[in-house]
C-alpha cells in the first residue's frame, strides 16, 4: 500500500521549491505545468459516477442508483476497479500524446453519497439511495475499486457532496439547509464519515449550499471540527465548481472574489473548481490569507500527485489503452444492470413463455431510447444496446417485434403539424397485433438531473411530482385498457408513482438507468435467462404522500424515507421480487467482545435458480432516540439453486446498536433489541406485496457488553 508521510514529505520538497505565484497557481482546478521544476499541468476534474465520464470511451455501467439496488458491494468493488483500469489506461494513452485537458486525469469526483431524502430531488439518481447505512458501505467497496492496494494509488475516488446536501438545486447557490444535530449525525454524516474512516477516500468536496449558516466550501464545523479534527481526514478538499463565488454572489457572506478566496483557504479548501482562487494573490497582498496557508493546500495537493506515482515509473504504467471497453469489463456491466432490476410486480406472465407466444408488442419513448439507458455523467460507448433492441435481439426469428413510439417524452406530438398523441393510434394497433406488450416508460436526464447541466431540459432538474408526464399517463391508462397483457418496464432515476400500473398491468419492472447496455440485461430478464434480484434503495412513495411531506427546503427527516414514514407506500425500500422463492428458515446468534454475528439458513423453495438479498434490520425497543420505524444495519446477496439450502452469516459490529441523541451523539441507550431478518424490510407494505414475513429475534444490551 502506499506510504502517505513519504508522498507528504516529497511534497513538501518539492512545494518548498515553488514561488508563492506558482504554489497559488497549482490551487486551480486547471493546475498549470511549472516548466522549470519539470512539474506537468494537471487537470483534477473528473467524473466516474458509473464508469469514466466525458472523456471519450468507456464502459458504461448503469447509473449509481441502479447499482445501489443491486445491494451488492462485491460488485461496487469490481465497479470501482474496472472505472481505475480504464482511467489509467485513457490516463496513460492521453498523456503520450500530450494531452491533459478537461476529464482525462486520474482524479475522480466520485461516489455521490449524499443521502436522497426527498423523492423531487433530480440528482437522487448519482447516490445510492435514501439509506446511509446502505450507502456508505456501498461507498467503501466502490472507494477500495477505485483507489487499489498497490504500491501506488491507482486512481482518486472523492466523496462529495459535503454535507446536507440534496436540492433543491435551483436555489442551491444562496440556499441555507438547517439541520438539528440529530438528523446531521443519523442521516447526514454517516456514509461521509464510512468513506473518510474505512474507505480512506482522498479527497471530499463541498456542497455548494450554506449548512446551518455557514457555506459548506468554507464550513468550521463540517470541516474543521469533524472532517479533519474528529475524523483525521488527511486527503485534500475541493470546491464544488463555482461553489466559492458563491460566497460572494449567493450567500452574501462576502463582499469580493479575494474574501472569497481567503476564506476557503482558511477553513482548508485546497482546490477551486472554478475561478476564484485567482484572487488567491490578492487576498495574500491584503493580509486576508497567509503564505502558509497557501503553501498547506499545495502540498496537500501534491502529496495527492505522489501518491497516484504523477512523478515515478508505476505499476500502472504499462495498461493497455485496450483495456477500455473490453469484453471483460462489458460483461460486468451487463451483470451490474441484470442484478439492479427489480420487480415490483408479477401476476405470473413473467418470464416470457416462448411457446405461448408469437409477437411482442414494444411500445413507449423509452423503448429505443440511448439517452433513458445512461442517466448523466456518462462516458461515449462503442455500441448501445436499448430495450427495445435487446427484445428484438433474444425474440430471435421465432418471435414477431412489433414496435411504435406510443408518444413522445413529454411532448404533445412527434411530428410538428400533427395532431396531439399523433402516434396513440399506431400503439394501440400494435397492441392489438400482439400477445403481450412491453410498455416502456419514464424519466430520463432531461427530466430528472442537475440545475443547469448539459442535458438538462426544465431548468433546475428537480420534479414538481412523482407523476409520469401526461402524455405517457394518457398512453399507459388507454394500452391498460386493452385486452392484451401489459409489462411496464419503467427507465427512472427516482420514485414515480405507477399506482395505475401496479393496480391493472401484469407486471412491473424498475430498470433504472441501466448503462449503454442495459437492453440486454433487461431482455435476459424478461425471457428468464436471468432471474430479477434488485431491491429499491428507495422508497416509492403516493404522488399524494407530497403533502404530508416537510417542504422540499425543510431538512429534517420527519415522513421521509423508510425510516421515518407515517404512510403505507406504493413500494417500500428493500423490496423486490424474484422468479424464485427465498426464504429465511432459521437465525441464530453467535459474536463475541459486545458484536453480534448473525447465521442464517435460506432456501429457494422456488422452481427457478435466483440469486436474493437477505437483509437485515435492527429496532431499539426502548429508546426514545430510535428512529421511528426500523435501520437497516446489514444484508448479503446470497444465490441458490431450485430447492436450494444455504448457510450464510451477517456479522453486525456493536455500533449498528447505537442511536443517536439530540445533541447528536452516538449511544447504547435500550436494553431490548429487536432484529429482523428476510428478504424485505419488517414493514405491513413488504408484507402485503411479498407475503412473507421476516424471521424476528431478540437481542437483550447484556449481549452487547465489552
Amino acid at each position: 500500500m502506499w506510504d502517505r508521510e513519504v508522498a507528504k514529505k516529497r511534497a513538501e520538497e518539492l512545494v518548498s521549491q515553488m514561488t508563492v505565484e506558482e504554489r497559488a497557481s497549482q490551487l486551480r482546478y486547471d493546475s498549470p505545468a511549472i516548466p522549470r521544476l519539470e512539474i506537468p499541468e494537471y487537470n483534477w476534474w473528473n467524473e466516474a459516477l458509473h464508469g469514466v465520464a466525458r472523456g471519450g470511451c468507456a464502459t458504461s455501467f448503469p447509473q449509481a442508483i441502479g447499482l445501489a439496488a443491486s445491494f451488492d458491494k462485491e460488485l461496487m468493488k469490481r465497479v470501482g476497479e474496472v472505472i481505475s483500469e480504464e482511467g489509467r489506461a485513457k490516463y496513460n494513452a492521453y498523456s503520450k500524446k500530450g494531452d491533459r485537458d478537461i476529464y482525462k486525469g486520474l482524479t475522480f469526483w466520485s461516489p455521490n453519497v449524499n443521502i436522497f431524502r426527498d423523492p423531487r430531488w433530480g440528482r437522487g439518481h448519482e447516490t445510492y439511495g435514501e439509506d446511509p447505512y446502505l450507502t456508505g458501505s456501498l461507498a467503501v467497496e466502490f472507494i477500495h475499486g477505485i483507489q487499489g492496494e498497490g504500491d501506488v494509488m491507482k486512481a482518486a475516488a472523492c466523496a462529495k457532496h459535503f454535507a446536507v446536501h440534496s436540492g433543491p438545486e435551483d436555489v442551491r447557490h444562496e440556499f441555507d439547509a438547517e439541520v438539528t444535530e440529530k438528523d446531521l449525525w443519523e442521516t447526514y454524516l454517516p456514509a461521509f464519515e464510512a468513506c473518510v474512516k474505512e474507505g480512506e477516500v482522498e479527497a471530499v468536496m463541498g456542497a455548494y449550499n450554506r449548512t446551518n449558516g455557514e457555506p459548506c466550501c468554507a464550513h468550521s464545523v463540517l470541516m474543521e471540527d469533524i472532517l479533519r479534527g474528529k475524523w483525521s481526514f488527511s486527503g485534500h478538499y475541493v470546491s464544488d465548481c463555482w461553489a466559492i463565488a458563491d460566497f460572494h454572489n449567493g450567500h452574501m457572506v462576502t463582499d469580493t472574489p479575494w474574501e472569497s478566496a481567503a476564506l476557503a483557504l482558511e477553513k482548508g479548501c485546497d482546490v477551486n473548481c472554478g475561478v476564484t482562487y485567482l484572487y488567491a494573490l490578492k487576498a495574500l497582498e491584503l493580509g486576508m490569507v497567509t503564505e502558509e496557508q497557501i503553501t498547506q493546500a499545495a502540498v496537500r495537493l501534491f502529496t495527492t500527485r505522489f501518491l497516484l506515482g504523477l512523478f515515478d515509473d508505476t505499476e500502472y504504467d504499462q495498461i493497455p489503452y485496450e483495456k477500455v471497453e473490453c469484453e471483460e469489463h462489458l460483461e460486468l456491466a451487463r451483470q451490474a444492470a441484470g442484478e439492479g432490476v427489480v420487480l415490483l410486480k408479477n401476476n405470473g406472465i413473467l418470464p416470457l413463455k416462448r411457446d405461448e407466444i408469437k409477437t411482442i408488442g414494444v411500445i413507449g419513448p423509452n423503448a429505443d431510447s440511448r439517452i433513458a439507458m445512461i442517466g448523466n455523467y456518462y462516458g461515449t460507448s462503442s455500441h448501445y444496446t436499448t430495450i427495445l433492441e435487446g427484445i428484438q435481439s433474444e425474440a430471435g426469428k421465432d418471435i414477431r417485434v412489433l414496435y411504435s413510439e406510443g408518444c413522445q417524452l413529454w411532448k404533445e406530438s412527434a411530428e410538428g403539424l400533427a395532431r396531439r398523441q399523433d402516434r396513440l393510434s399506431e400503439a394501440l394497433i400494435v397492441a392489438e397485433h400482439s400477445d403481450v406488450v412491453i410498455l416502456c416508460l419514464g424519466l430520463d436526464e432531461t427530466l430528472e438531473g442537475e440545475e443547469r447541466d448539459q442535458g438538462n431540459g426544465v431548468g433546475s432538474g428537480d420534479k414538481k411530482d412523482l407523476l409520469l408526464p401526461q402524455v405517457q399517463r394518457e398512453l399507459m391508462e388507454k394500452l391498460l385498457e386493452q385486452d392484451t397483457p401489459v409489462v411496464l418496464c419503467l427507465l427512472a432515476g427516482s420514485a414515480v408513482d405507477v399506482s395505475e400500473a401496479q393496480e391493472k398491468a401484469a407486471a412491473v419492472l424498475q430498470a433504472w438507468y441501466p448503462g449503454a447496455g442495459g437492453g440486454k440485461s433487461v431482455a435476459d430478464i424478461l425471457f428468464g435467462k436471468v432471474s430479477p434480484s434488485g431491491k429499491l434503495p428507495v422508497t416509492f412513495y403516493y404522488n399524494d404522500d407530497l403533502e404530508h411531506m416537510p417542504e422540499f427546503t425543510d431538512y429534517s427527516m420527519k415522513g421521509r424515507t423508510y425510516r421515518y414514514l407515517e404512510r403505507k407506500p406504493l413500494y417500500p425500500f428493500g423490496y423486490g421480487l424474484t422468479y424464485g422463492d427465498v426464504q429465511v428458515e432459521n437465525v441464530e446468534t453467535a459474536g463475541e467482545a459486545g458484536d453480534v454475528q448473525l447465521d442464517i439458513c435460506v432456501k429457494n423453495h422456488g422452481a427457478c435458480e435466483t440469486e436474493d438479498v437477505v437483509q437485515v434490520y435492527v429496532k431499539d425497543m426502548d429508546s426514545v432516540y430510535e428512529v421511528k420505524n426500523s435501520r437497516l444495519c446489514g444484508y448479503q446477496r446470497v444465490k441458490l439453486q431450485p430447492g436450494e439450502e444455504k448457510n450464510i452469516s451477517i456479522f453486525l459490529p456493536k455500533e449498528v446498536f447505537y442511536v443517536v441523541n439530540e445533541q447528536g451523539e452516538r449511544l447504547l441507550d435500550g436494553k431490548h433489541f429487536r432484529l429482523s431478518v428476510g428478504t424485505s424490510q419488517p414493514d405491513e407494505r413488504s408484507r402485503e406485496l411479498t407475503g412473507k414475513d421476516p424471521v424476528s429475534i431478540e437481542i437483550q444490551r447484556e449481549a452487547l457488553k465489552d
